[in-house]
């Protein structure tokens, strides 16, 4: 694989050094501009003013003026391109370099406070995940890609996702153009209402009407040249009769359609671009084979067909326009322009939902390519099928075990995407049969909330199909669940203890499902991550209300780690038996100053840090 640093950079170079010459190109075609102009008026005075020369010499300048407009116009094109394909790499390189933040779209229309990891992983928002991952045109592509990180894949669409990927990371002159493709329109584009939209059923009622429609139009000219020549009006008052009573049996049938087209014109422009560089791409892989051709098929190609519906909508557009309202009864303009609309929709409607379904896929796919291209050393999980059962995770707890399959994850140097490589520190991590969760004890700011968010955003990035940020990765299929931020509530009366435990009450039935009523498997086992768990309570409440709940997610083959400062909790070991293990990140005080390393060890924490914090800042007593 090549360095996709140097490979940036170089491209960077050329696309300056391009806009460069373009610009030079810009400044010299308006001198030029400038020297015909003046030339014109020279030929404007010597013909008009003094009459050397015939009037037709001025035409020499304009011809030549016009040329140069054209000319001039490419220039700039070609110099605009030149330098959103420079800001292109820039932020490729960023995010190679890790000074992307606030580079991308943050994604936050997708956040939801009541979601079980997103806003505990920073899926969303300024700086998160979704802000390094995207890089979707289309908000059909946004959505795809959000809806991958908020809902665990299965093994097969992860598997042939991770293919998928591979075959597109190459392709940085796909992900180049789509990239600048349409980027100075004004885009508007609501995927899911337009779906609705081509997809209902007519409206307008078929056969010969719209043939009528245009007609009465006709016969309006008709009547007005008639009228001019004969001065007899009464033909173009009874077609004025004929289509007021037209218009009004089928005009609230036309505003139903128009006002359906949740669009405007620009974002089926942008659309039907993207389709059409979808559809000159070559693929080797069956499933993007099967999309090029699913965009090419028939006779027009989806890019025609979105042009068309683009072309319709400039005049739905322009419906409350002053020329619209001007030609609204003589030619009947609503109801030519609906008639159009339920012509496109019946001939290509069907189609709509797969057309941006196509989209949506490929342009979360290039996401997770481009991201995979400019991180080379991240390798892609590895999923396997764990085959211990519950009876092996915690005997015991069942007088007859369901029979399922129990869960697995061992990461070897894990560290976290959003932190930049000189800050982020690596830790491995391993849950299995032997060891169902791992509590972490530890003194404050040493880096027990960054670890569970280390683990759970990789099993994101792996349970979408993308690469891990790793030496490796293994893990059975998961179901994610956490609780790493709570927060009390004012308004809706809520304290943070309470704000906690109802969270945990949804991870707790994540975990539930995942056994059918036959005691089989439903859904994936539970992965979760809970920080500082109940600390909203007292040590002894604590202690108590903690290993009744690892008992039951333990009982419902789930695996998972907590992390907690009260020693006091470490001691549930002894409760809950060998599946638990304690492990401890640690600090050092030399010198009147903290240090961590964010490494993590065996065994339960030995010290705590907060009387030496409180001396650090003056608190000593």
């Amino acid at each position: 694989m090549s360095d996709p640093h140097a490979e940036y950079a170089k491209r960077l170079a050329n696309y300056e050094a391009l806009a460069a010459s373009k610009n030079r190109l810009h400044i010299r075609i308006g001198n030029i501009k400038l020297a015909v102009v003046a030339a014109g008026l020279l030929l404007l005075y010597l013909s008009l003013g003094k009459q050397f020369l015939q009037p037709a010499w001025l035409l020499a300048p304009v011809a030549l003026y016009l040329i140069l407009a054209a000319v001039h116009e490419q220039i700039l094109r070609g110099h605009h391109r030149a330098q959103t394909a420079a800001s292109y790499y820039k932020k490729g390189i960023a995010r190679i370099d890790d000074h992307w933040l606030g580079t991308g779209q943050t994604g936050e229309r997708f956040r939801d406070e009541k979601h079980v990891y997103a806003d505990d992983l920073d899926l969303f928002g300024r700086g998160s995940l979704f802000e390094l991952l995207s890089t979707a045109r289309l908000p059909m592509g946004e959505n795809r890609l959000a809806h991958w990180l908020l809902s665990p894949s299965s093994k097969p669409e992860i598997l042939e996702r991770q293919e998928l990927v591979v075959e597109l990371r190459p392709k940085l002159d796909l992900h180049e153009d789509i990239a600048l493709t349409g980027e100075d329109l004004g885009a508007r584009l609501d995927p899911e209402s337009l779906i609705g939209w081509a997809e209902s059923p007519r409206v307008l009622p078929a056969g010969g009407m719209r043939v009528v429609a245009v007609a009465l139009a006709v016969a309006f000219i008709a009547a007005i040249i008639y009228w001019f020549y004969s001065e007899q009006y009464a033909p173009l008052l009874i077609v004025l009769i004929v289509q007021i009573l037209f218009r009004r049996w089928l005009l609230r049938r036309a505003d139903s359609v128009l006002s359906g087209v949740s669009c405007n014109a620009e974002g089926l422009i942008l659309f039907a671009q993207i389709l059409r560089r979808f559809e000159r791409e070559p693929f080797t892989s069956p499933r993007l084979q099967k999309f090029a051709a699913e965009l090419s098929r028939a006779a027009a190609p989806a890019s025609r067909a979105i042009r068309q519906l683009a072309r319709t909508v400039y005049w739905i557009d322009a419906h409350h326009s002053l020329l619209a309202h001007i030609a609204e009864l003589p030619l009947l303009y609503t109801l030519q322009v609906a008639f159009a609309a339920e012509s496109w929709r019946h001939r290509h409607g069907a189609r709509m939902h797969t057309w941006i379904n196509i989209a949506a896929e490929m342009e979360a796919l290039l996401s997770l390519a481009t991201y995979s291209f400019e991180h080379p050393a991240d390798p892609f999980p590895q999923l396997v099928d764990a085959a211990a059962s519950v009876a092996e995770v915690a005997p015991g707890f069942y007088d007859s075990p369901p029979d399922i399959t129990g869960a697995f994850f061992s990461g070897e140097e894990l560290g976290h995407p959003l932190l930049g490589t000189a800050k982020c520190i690596r830790n491995s991590i391993t849950l299995d049969s032997s060891t169902r969760v791992i509590l972490i004890s530890g003194s404050n700011m040493s880096g027990k909330s960054t670890l569970l968010r280390t683990v759970g955003i990789n099993t994101v990035l792996a349970m979408a199909g993308a690469p891990v940020r790793a030496k490796s990765l293994r893990l059975s299929p998961l179901t994610i669940g956490t609780r790493i931020r709570s927060t009390d509530s004012l308004q809706e009366g809520r304290s943070t203890f309470y704000t906690e435990i109802l969270h945990i009450r949804r991870v707790f039935d994540l975990a539930n499902s995942h056994i059918a009523g036959n005691g089989m498997i439903a859904t994936p086992p539970l992965l979760f991550l809970f920080d500082e768990l109940l600390e909203g309570t007292n040590s002894h409440d604590r202690r108590i209300g903690a290993e009744s709940l690892l008992r039951g997610l333990l009982q419902r083959g789930a695996i998972g780690i907590v992390t907690t400062h009260d020693l006091a909790l470490t001691e549930i070991t002894s409760g809950i038996g060998a599946v638990l293990r304690n492990m401890h990140l640690e600090d050092q005080v030399a010198n009147n100053e903290m240090h961590f390393d964010y490494k993590l060890r065996d065994g339960v924490v030995t010290k705590s840090n907060a009387l030496a914090l409180m001396r650090i800042i003056g608190l000593e007593t």
